[in-house]
């Protein structure tokens, strides 16, 4: 006769309770190691919690391009003004559209906000644009002042020799020309402009048009008269200015002023760029790569400019209308180009990132500033902070009052949760950026709810089989597989939920999505890992198994039916042998 086959465990190693719970607390020490060891003892906080800016930029198209103000334009502005905060080491910043033509832009309170918000409002166009001529900031001398031809000092550092096959950056003017040499640097633009000659020739031909000489004469005009010690003449000089056209500029010290010729490449087309140390001399420099198309304009331009002499040797990088830099260029470059001069290392990341990221395709204006202090986001998370403790509070009460003993279980739950969850948030925030704001705080109070939820499907469950008649281990067990499905497809829906508000929101209804959906995830985790090898163990004590009126699980308590067993029926003999 065969021997009767041992029964086995539970499915899924449930009859071993013990190393899920060892697997969970494992988890629980390591994160919380982790947390202290990326000294981020708490969670990052958000500008509605820990104070900072929100500025509203209002976006503007130039005259005959209205056009130009659409979702395209106003979606890839965004992805440009985060990539430019964010390349300053600002965390957290939230940049988002509001209405068609509108542009939020938030920034936490920390040591980069202030410079932050100066590049943000810094959104024109960025152009390279070759320089005619270059001069003091000041306004110029009457023409007779230089009737001697000879150039005026300027006090700034002179261009550094270039390395070869790379440009050197000069920050400020490296040549300085006066009077005429606006002209004569129109001219050695190639732009059509009439020769200057004392005494009329009858036979003298004019290259270029009445319209082309007034325009000339109008430039020198604005040349001249253009001080770049006032912010005011700088936005007049670069308002209105289009690519296409000669321009007067400003660089961004006040200390210089150019003419510039028409943009050769756009700022779209440099396709990254890196401040760096050079070891080897000593200096900060900055790496620029272009496109494909950029890199062939690049080398057009550099081409031409490295036949000229100083200064119309320089290609300006203007954004705003202003020059932020002008290196000179003595050979042909293409695909790659190296920025070096006076830098630091603050303004030579400033470059840097005002080349990755200062190409926007419409132009903005700071509508409004709104300054969030510090102390009225402690009293919205204190304020938060309450209500989550009500809504535990209520929820505990329930527990107690309805589940009695069942309560430790489910508070025990509760409290590994709520572990999980603190130090996941306290990690994320230097890992992915993540800033707990004030809807991420009303989605961990949400998933409260959604977390005892699952306890009372469980305990339900088991209930119900005490119901039935059988006792609590079998009755743990028996109970487990139904709830587990329940609470599988209940998570699941709350999770799709939250997914969904994730992609199809923006700004701080995000935060809300995703803390809903990493409690969600967490709740399985729990229920598996935990509560359920919990509600085994306990099972198998005195004070469960055998009904305790203060377990909740009393089966007199909960209606429970007798044990159904089988009687033998014993008829009576119809067969006279069988008597």
């Amino acid at each position: 006769m065969a021997a009767p086959k041992k029964s086995r465990g539970p499915a899924g190693g449930q009859g071993r309770p013990g190393r899920s719970l060892a697997l969970i607390l494992i988890a629980m020490v390591a994160l919380t190691g982790g947390m202290f060891l990326a000294d981020q003892p708490t969670p990052r906080l958000g500008i509605d919690l820990a104070g900072g800016t929100s500025i509203t930029l209002e976006a503007k198209s130039e005259p005959g391009q209205e056009s130009a103000i659409n979702k395209t334009n106003m979606d890839t502005a965004v992805q440009i003004m985060e990539r430019r905060v964010n390349g300053l080491g600002v965390s957290e910043a939230e940049v988002q559209t509001q209405g068609d033509r509108n542009i939020i832009v938030n920034i936490p309170k920390g040591t980069n906000s202030a410079q932050a918000r100066e590049q943000v409002g810094t959104t024109a166009k960025l152009y390279f644009r070759p320089v005619l001529t270059v001069a003091q900031g000041t306004p110029t001398p009457t023409p007779s002042a230089s009737s001697s031809g000879k150039p005026s000092p300027s006090g700034s550092p002179s261009a550094p020799t270039a390395d070869k096959g790379k440009s050197s950056a000069t920050p400020g003017a490296s040549a300085t020309t006066q009077g005429r040499a606006v002209t004569g640097a129109l001219k050695a633009d190639s732009t059509p402009t009439p020769k200057a000659s004392t005494t009329p020739k009858a036979d003298a031909t004019p290259s270029a048009s009445a319209a082309d000489e007034a325009a000339a004469a109008k430039l020198q005009k604005q040349f001249a008269a253009l001080d770049c010690s006032s912010k005011a003449s700088r936005a007049e000089a670069a308002r209105g200015a289009k690519p296409t056209d000669m321009v007067v500029a400003c660089s961004s010290e006040g200390d210089a002023k150019y003419v510039l010729g028409p943009s050769e490449v756009s700022g779209t087309e440099v396709d990254n760029a890196k401040a760096g140390f050079d070891q080897q001399r000593g200096m900060w420099v900055v790496n620029m790569e272009f496109t494909k198309q950029g890199s062939k304009q690049f080398q057009t331009i550099t081409k031409k400019l490295s036949a000229q002499q100083s200064p119309q040797n320089q290609f300006a990088i203007a954004l705003d209308g202003e020059v932020v830099s002008a290196p000179s260029v003595r050979t042909t470059l293409s695909g790659s180009a190296e920025i070096s001069g006076s830098f630091t290392q603050q303004s030579a990341e400033d470059l840097a990132n005002v080349l990755s990221y200062g190409a926007l395709p419409l132009s903005f204006k700071e509508q409004s500033v709104t300054t969030v202090t510090a102390a009225l986001g402690g009293e919205q998370l204190q304020a938060g902070l309450i209500a989550g403790a009500i809504g535990l509070a209520l929820v505990v009460i329930y527990l107690v009052a309805y589940y009695r003993g069942l309560a430790f279980i489910a508070l025990l739950s509760l409290l590994v949760s709520g572990i999980l969850t603190y130090t996941l948030m306290s990690l994320l925030g230097p890992a992915i950026g993540f800033a707990l704001n004030l809807p991420a705080v009303c989605g961990a109070i949400v998933a409260i709810g959604i977390t005892a939820d699952s306890f009372i499907v469980y305990f339900e469950r088991v209930r119900d089989e005490i119901r039935d008649g059988r006792t609590l281990r079998p009755a743990v067990e028996r109970a487990w597989p139904r709830a587990r499905r329940t609470i599988l497809v209940s998570d699941f829906v709350s999770f799709l939920a939250a997914a969904v508000l994730f992609v199809v929101t923006v700004g701080k209804v995000q935060g809300f999505a995703f803390t809903l959906g990493l409690t969600t995830l967490l709740d399985v985790v729990v229920v598996f890992l935990f509560t359920k090898p919990v509600m085994t163990l306990m099972a198998r004590t005195k004070f469960f198994s055998s009904g305790h009126p203060w377990s909740g699980l009393d089966p007199k308590r909960l209606g429970a039916k007798p044990p159904l067993r089988r009687s033998r029926r014993v008829n009576a003999p119809t067969d006279p042998k069988e008597a």
